[in-house]
């Protein structure tokens, strides 16, 4: 039905993307702003015939699908809201001192697009990260044209959220080529939109594999661009002593919720949780065990996924020294993720990267340390992450400070007595991590810090006021805060030019 995009159809669609850049990119932000909100109503407008196209194509909940599209639109309404507001744009403003030896130029510094971007949709998120997610609505804030490669698994609600896209861009009169959408089942639709010359960045949500493959084709270009990939996570939780002592059930019970939430398909899913064994651990691990076997199983988004997880799982639990602890006893139908919960040594996690790779789907493996010094071995040889949760005390927390910083050293997002499960779309929220949960730790995406990604900072020497940007002109017209002379204002400059 879809069928996939040649390298001909390519080339034209990112000189189009490249023409429209040139005009797109020096437009207001209140007219960014106006785009971004259009395309929300837009996607609004779809209605339920949305939800059910996605349903057919992904067996998610109705429930699920219409929280994420929620989402998704209001991921495009308050970006466009922090775009407008231009903070994202870190305006550094240091004026002249003709008089000093040798005399200080005036120096005014913004973060300004980078060209067009090329967004890959995730199979796990048909909205909040495919067409018309995170990525795309960042790319847009930025002021950069954005080119979808519609995901295999649900091209056809792919198709229906462009088309909405494109219906704003031409409500209002944006440039061809703002938005343009693509299809391909293989990776070479993937590698010809990467490697051409005229894209200058690329979001991805999906396996470490193909992240990887994007980010290796990059870098090899004639001009490295940047990659923003999230490539998954295990996202460790740590059970201090303290804390496990006290709350042993409690949290157990709320992990087996977060393990199962959505089948496992979340890519903050807890897919490793880490104890000192003794009585407390064996205590959670029996609740755990209950709560699991009790957990039915549930269809997952497409059959690929579904085999992933039995061929994946099936590797996990046949490792040298894991222990299966428990299984859903309800028997899983076609396409189905059955819970399971399985058990290894500190030391079998050590000896065995197999163990440190992630089972996505309805998952988790309990590592049993023999003391705090292992427990801290085990951290420091886990590789990077989305989060890490600590479930500890105060007295935990202060009597383990190493322990504390070795995991801090490995993740984006740092957990204190909650589930990495959900993620909240805020200034403050970090979704990212050190490699290999993302190709660049620095960044994040989800809210709207996200903008940043595709703009890089540029900076005017010299230049007289009436020929700066508005953003950069001494009279400040869109009031926005600006670093001046070291002090954060939106007052007016007193130039000494």
């Amino acid at each position: 039905m879809f069928k996939d995009t040649s390298k001909e159809e390519i080339d034209l669609i990112a000189k189009q993307a490249w023409q429209a850049f040139l005009q797109y990119s020096k437009m207001p932000l209140k007219k960014r702003a106006e785009f971004m909100r259009m395309a929300a109503s837009e996607l609004e407008a779809l209605g339920d015939d949305l939800i059910v196209l996605a349903q057919s194509e992904t067996n998610l909940p109705e429930a699920r699908l219409k929280n994420e599209r929620a989402r998704t639109i209001f991921q495009l309404q308050s970006y466009a809201d922090a775009c407008e507001k231009g903070d994202w744009m870190e305006i550094r403003i240091d004026t002249s001192i003709p008089d000093r030896n040798p005399p200080k130029p005036d120096l005014r510094k913004m973060l300004v697009p980078l060209g067009p971007v090329v967004v890959y949709g995730a199979s796990t998120f048909p909205f909040a990260y495919s067409t018309a997610g995170g990525d795309t609505a960042c790319a847009f804030a930025a002021g950069c044209p954005v080119i979808v490669k519609a995901h295999p698994a649900h091209a056809g609600t792919s198709t229906a959220v462009a088309k909405a896209l494109t219906k704003a861009a031409e409500k209002l009169n944006m440039p061809k080529g703002i938005f343009s959408h693509v299809y391909g089942e293989g990776f070479e639709v993937g590698k010809a939109l990467v490697t051409h010359p005229l894209v200058k960045a690329v979001g991805f949500t999906g396996s470490f594999g193909g992240g990887k493959a994007l980010f290796d084709w990059a870098n090899q270009r004639k001009e490295p661009i940047p990659v923003f990939s999230e490539m998954g996570s295990i996202n460790p939780v740590f059970l201090l002593p303290g804390k496990l002592k006290e709350s042993a059930a409690d949290i157990a019970k709320s992990y087996a919720g977060s393990i199962t939430l959505g089948v496992g398909q979340f890519c903050t899913n807890p897919g490793l949780i880490i104890g000192l064994a003794g009585e407390d651990l064996d205590f959670f691990i029996s609740i755990l065990g209950t709560e699991i076997r009790k957990a039915a199983p549930g269809t997952m988004l497409h059959p690929g996924i579904s085999k992933a997880y039995i061929d994946k799982r099936k590797v996990a639990l046949e490792q040298s020294g894991v222990e299966t602890i428990a299984v859903s006893e309800s028997e899983p139908k076609e396409n189905q993720g059955t819970p399971t919960i399985s058990s290894a040594s500190g030391q079998a996690f050590l000896n065995n990267p197999v163990l440190h790779q992630e089972v996505f789907g309805p998952y988790s493996l309990v590592i049993r340390c023999k003391d705090i010094q292992e427990m801290q071995s085990v951290t420091e040889h886990t590789e990077g992450q989305l989060t890490c949760t600590l479930m500890a005390t105060e007295n935990d927390i202060l009597e383990n400070e190493s322990l504390v910083d070795a995991v801090r050293n490995i993740c984006g997002r740092l957990i204190l007595n909650g589930v990495p499960t959900g993620v909240e779309v805020c200034l403050s929220m970090q979704h990212g991590g050190p490699f290999p949960a993302s190709t660049d730790s620095r960044y994040t995406s989800v809210g709207a810090d996200g903008i940043r990604r595709f703009a890089r900072p540029l900076c005017y020497q010299n230049w007289k006021d009436e020929l700066l940007p508005e953003e950069l002109k001494d009279g400040n017209p869109l009031e926005m805060w600006r670093t001046v002379n070291n002090e954060l204002t939106k007052n007016k400059v007193t130039s000494s030019r």
